[in-house]
């Protein structure tokens, strides 16, 4: 006989996957969410923002990635993991990142029923309108300081936006009946549409105002 498959063995052979069921294997956030749509809109910050590159589509934001080993190896983290990092602050919360995953999980579901949009796609928005663009440095020696307006760096934006996200969030989150994802979900649609009831796009404007006044 040699080499040929028994007639039994040869009928369990699955056939190939038509194509429709391939798209099953597409990574999708949590289980549901798509990378494939989503857009980075600002030109700069495409390379700070790690949606749909290799390695940032994750079905789960926990890669235990070492991102703090040299400069700039942060930016290769994925974008919502940045985001769940970013909740982990206060002495109570430190290390706790199952928690700040799950957070965030409750967040995109409610920015979901909201919106019906896509909610990686509105965290992306968020981030890139949360993040000031000029800022103010302390500039002079010997006693005589004055403020100096600067550009603000792509990588810092993005951090800055990240971190004033998770801090609106948890202030207002804070002796208050509504839950932290709740708090966030309000915080990263207000955020993405650039309303002024969000935190980060008042202290962005406060920011860049204090900046204008110092050129």
């Amino acid at each position: 006989q040699g080499t040929q498959v028994p007639q039994s063995l040869a009928s369990l052979r699955s056939p190939p996957l038509p194509q429709d069921e391939m798209t099953a294997c597409e990574i999708k956030l949590f289980g549901r969410w798509s990378y494939e749509d989503v857009m980075v809109a600002d030109l700069s910050l495409q390379d700070y923002i790690a949606v749909n590159k290799a390695g940032a589509n994750t079905f789960i934001s926990h890669t235990a990635g070492r991102y703090q080993k040299k400069k700039f190896r942060k930016a290769l983290c994925p974008i919502v993991e940045r985001l769940c990092c970013s909740l982990m602050m206060h002495g109570r919360n430190n290390g706790k990142k199952l928690m700040a995953v799950r957070i965030v999980k409750s967040a995109f579901e409610i920015i979901h029923l909201l919106t019906d949009l896509n909610p990686v796609q509105v965290y992306v928005d968020a981030v890139q309108n949360g993040g000031p663009r000029e800022d103010s440095t302390r500039v002079g020696s010997a006693g005589v300081v004055r403020r100096q307006a600067v550009d603000v760096s792509p990588l810092r934006r993005v951090n800055q936006a990240i971190y004033l996200l998770c801090t609106g969030a948890r202030n207002s989150s804070f002796r208050n009946i509504k839950s932290i994802s709740e708090c966030l979900a309000d915080e990263i649609m207000n955020a993405a549409k650039e309303s002024s009831n969000s935190y980060a796009i008042k202290k962005k404007d406060e920011i860049e105002r204090v900046a204008k006044a110092n050129r």
